[in-house]
């Protein structure tokens, strides 16, 4: 039988493991699967575009398990209400390819990501970092800020978004977390003067210039995470020129991420060599560090991975028949005659 996770249970999981610990054990699942990156068979996302946003599919595998994760983006559907961004996925045995877990992944792409985004701040950011810009207020926000305050020692965090709502939600939520100071901002150039740490995480797909470089200040670290197909962009490219920049994967990073508005030849490099000791992360305190995040399947392996084992560790999902289970794997027919006493099949004249 497969283990089911829906939104019900992962939230009690969450709730059960406490959010701080769940996304500090998701970040350590990441980290563990990025540094064993070649036993991956990987490639960039398939990609179905639409006038009004995209669905993606994102499949990766070890010689162990595969995963995918369905995922879509839609900008305007918080006016239907719904979520720009919905998902789930599947976790299975390469061996027989039976699924193990079929599973929520929309709230859990949240923690992914937050946890990516620390895992990466950690290697590439100053140590004596306190300070963060939080640009975009959507639902990506509290999930970065905590990961931030949490697992980095971010303490003061400046926030702006166009919508002024967004940011009075963000502040609510985070209002009862002590030690944490929450800041909200007229623009984004208030918000990111003298922050040790930028993340970007605007939803528009547009070509955009959310951070500019009169607002870069010596080692500086930007995370860029809102750019995430062709076309949409949030730092200018001279933002990418004055800084080292760090992808996941870069032939699908070169088509979606904000690099996409560089050469061919211009370089970056890549987040897992450096978490694998080949290379050096920041070159010096005053170095300008870009992680530009697009979002990799192995993160969601990763999440998947991480939700298997905890959920059956602590006993939490349910079981369902999603694929057949059958006395003769030969005998497929056999599961239409179980409910039935006869078969009712009509013969065409």
């Amino acid at each position: 039988m497969t283990r089911f996770i829906d939104v019900t249970t992962l939230s009690k999981l969450v709730a059960k493991v406490g959010v701080t610990d769940f996304m500090a054990g998701m970040s350590q699942a990441v980290r563990e699967d990025f540094v064993r990156w070649p036993q991956f068979d990987k490639s960039p996302r398939s990609a179905c575009h639409s006038d009004v946003g995209v669905i993606e599919l994102m499949p990766v595998a070890d010689a162990e398990q595969y995963a995918f994760k369905y995922v879509n983006g839609h900008p305007a559907n918080t006016a239907l209400g719904l979520s720009t961004v919905m998902a789930f996925g599947a976790l299975a045995e390469v061996r027989t390819g039976y699924p193990l877990l079929l599973s929520e992944l929309t709230l859990t792409t949240a923690f992914r990501t937050a946890a990516t985004s620390t895992m990466a701040a950690k290697a590439l950011a100053r140590k004596d970092s306190r300070s963060m810009a939080m640009i975009g207020a959507g639902a990506q926000s509290e999930f970065q800020i905590l990961a931030f305050f949490s697992q980095l020692g971010i303490d003061t965090v400046r926030v702006f978004d166009v919508d002024r709502l967004a940011m009075e939600k963000l502040s609510a939520n985070l209002a009862h977390v002590s030690g944490l100071t929450v800041e909200l901002c007229g623009s984004t150039a208030e918000a990111v003067k003298g922050a040790d740490i930028v993340t970007t995480a605007t939803a528009d797909k547009t070509w955009a210039t959310i951070i500019t470089p009169d607002m870069l200040e010596p080692g500086m670290h930007l995370n860029a995470i809102g750019g995430d197909c062709p076309g949409k962009t949030e730092l200018h490219a001279d933002v990418l020129r004055a800084a080292k920049v760090f992808v996941e994967y870069e032939p699908q990073t070169r088509i979606e991420g904000d690099i996409q508005q560089l050469k061919a030849d211009e370089p970056v490099f890549d987040l897992w060599r450096v978490l694998d000791a080949q290379i050096d992360g920041r070159d010096s305190a005053e170095q300008i560090t870009i992680f530009d995040s697009v979002g990799f399947a192995l993160e969601d392996y990763s999440a998947l991975r991480y939700l298997y084992e905890l959920s059956g560790k602590l006993g939490m999902g349910r079981k369902i028949e999603l694929v057949p289970e059958m006395e003769d794997p030969k005998d497929l027919f056999r599961l239409t005659l179980d409910h039935a006493a006869t078969a009712h099949v009509s013969k065409v004249a």
